[in-house]
């Protein structure tokens, strides 16, 4: 993985964890019975996860 890939990764991440816990605080879970939004910090986590692998789409690949 390249130096820009892992940046890029990276600010995906923390777009993620911020959308994540946005998510939690504008939406979450009144009941407390779902599963990711009714903690702060699964969602948070959940949002990272999802920013990473969004962000690793953006990564330039070397070609062959």
């Amino acid at each position: 993985m390249s130096k820009q890939g892992i940046i890029v990764t990276a600010v995906g991440i923390a777009i993620g964890l911020l959308a994540g816990y946005c998510y939690y605080a504008a939406i979450g879970c009144s009941s407390g019975s779902c599963a990711i939004t009714s903690k702060p910090i699964n969602s948070t986590l959940y949002g990272g996860l999802l920013g990473g692998l969004i962000g690793n789409l953006f990564e330039k690949k070397p070609k062959k």
